[in-house]
């Protein structure tokens, strides 16, 4: 299952289109003004079925996913000079990749592969292609991309 992952063009916060092969509408998210990102993440009907949220009070950025109202993992900036790495606590995945050149592959602790995110060249506004190998698995992977994509907006 392919996913494009496309920022709004002129918006104030964090909104992103999220949208199958087709071109069909699978999810939005909208951001929330707030301490630190908060992006809600809504299905095609409109219903609220994930949340991304900064932990502003840490040393390092660390984002908290949500599913509905549960807890499911969180997303936290290693000390690093040179290429930016992450700490993953969501259901044992890891990263491989360069973050730093914005493409990426994550896989389960078996070694299977979950999802490859790359990010799109030369567009208006930030598009990834998000190939994710079981569609159950498709908002997870969204929600870390997204958590990833607010962490390097926040060091700009």
């Amino acid at each position: 299952m392919r996913l494009y992952f496309k920022q709004r063009f002129f918006s104030w916060f964090d909104s992103y289109d999220i949208y199958d092969e087709a071109g069909n509408t699978v999810y939005t998210v909208e951001g929330q003004l707030s301490w630190g990102h908060c992006l809600h993440i809504l299905d095609h009907t409109g219903n609220h079925v994930g949340t991304v949220q900064e932990r502003v009070f840490t040393l390092l950025p660390k984002f908290e996913l949500y599913q509905g109202g549960e807890y499911i993992g969180c997303i936290q900036k290693e000390f690093s000079f040179f290429r930016p790495r992450f700490d993953i606590d969501c259901f044992g995945w890891q990263v491989e990749g360069s973050f730093w050149e914005w493409d990426y592959t994550v896989r389960e602790p078996c070694g299977a592969v979950v999802a490859v995110i790359s990010k799109e060249l030369l567009n208006w506004t930030d598009t990834y292609s998000i190939e994710v190998a079981d569609p159950g698995n498709a908002l997870y992977a969204l929600m870390l991309v997204l958590a990833i994509d607010a962490e390097k907006c926040s060091r700009n």
